[in-house]
This record gives structure tokens, C-alpha cells and sequence, in this order.
């Protein structure tokens, strides 16, 4: 029951953030504030996901166990930050160039062969992030 609490607790903070943050922004308040305090209530529910671990009672008593299973944790986490931290770069990658290209190709339409390389690369980024991603959890 407590398991369910733990797991109810960041996605119920999670979810009032943003509905919050919206409102705040539908009310005219600083779009800066309201992704600051978008930002900062997500490191909070990291820091409480960290601090209480949901599957603790899980692992076994031995120590052997114990570090299989903090090893195993450590590379999904791993996993999950070379993903986020690769589409968070391919996004920003692709926001910028993509509408350049579309700038470059209604001026001059054979631009379109030279401009799309760099959004493909952009994307590239994100792409080599999941392929990490898959080769540390299939290490696991």
C-alpha cells in the first residue's frame, strides 16, 4: 500500500505543477518565473524520488544482492539521462535549424538538399542518446 502512495505522490505533484504553471501563464504572469518554477518543482520530485527509493524492500539482505541491485537501478538511471539529456540537445538542434532551413528553401528552393543535412544532424544527436540508452539497459 505504501509502494502505491510513493509512486501516487511525484506523479500527483508532477501533474499539479504543470496545471499550475499553465494557469499562471494563461494569467499574463512572466513566462521566465513560470519555467524557473516549472523547473525547480521537477528537481523536487528527482530529489524525493532519490531520497525514497519506491522498491527499496525489494532487494535482498545480502550484500551481494544489495549491489547487483543499486548497479542495476544506476543504469536505468543512466540509461534515462542519456536519453534526456541527447532529445533536450536534438531539440534545441532541430528548433534552430528547421526554420532556417524553411527560410533557406522558400528563397531558393535547391537549398532543400543542403538545408535538411542540418536538421538531420540535429536529430542525429537524440538518435546516438537512444542508442546509448539501449546498449547500457541491454548491458544490464
Amino acid at each position: 500500500m505504501l509502494d502505491y502512495l510513493l509512486l501516487f505522490i511525484p506523479a500527483a505533484f508532477l501533474v499539479i505543477s504543470v496545471l499550475v504553471a499553465i494557469k499562471s501563464f494563461e494569467k499574463g504572469k512572466n513566462a521566465k518565473r513560470t519555467v524557473i518554477t516549472q523547473i525547480l518543482s521537477f528537481c523536487a520530485v528527482f530529489a524525493f524520488c532519490m531520497v525514497c527509493p519506491i522498491v527499496a524492500h525489494a532487494a535482498d539482505a545480502t550484500a551481494a544482492a544489495q549491489a547487483a541491485s543499486n548497479a542495476t537501478g544506476l543504469g536505468y538511471i543512466a540509461a534515462g539521462i542519456a536519453t534526456g539529456l541527447s532529445c533536450i540537445g536534438g531539440g534545441i538542434a532541430v528548433g534552430g535549424s528547421a526554420p532556417a532551413a524553411i527560410g533557406a528553401t522558400s528563397e531558393d528552393p535547391k537549398n532543400f538538399g543542403k538545408s535538411i543535412i542540418f536538421v538531420a544532424l540535429g536529430e542525429g544527436c537524440a538518435l546516438y542518446g537512444m542508442l546509448i540508452s539501449i546498449m547500457i539497459i541491454s548491458s544490464l
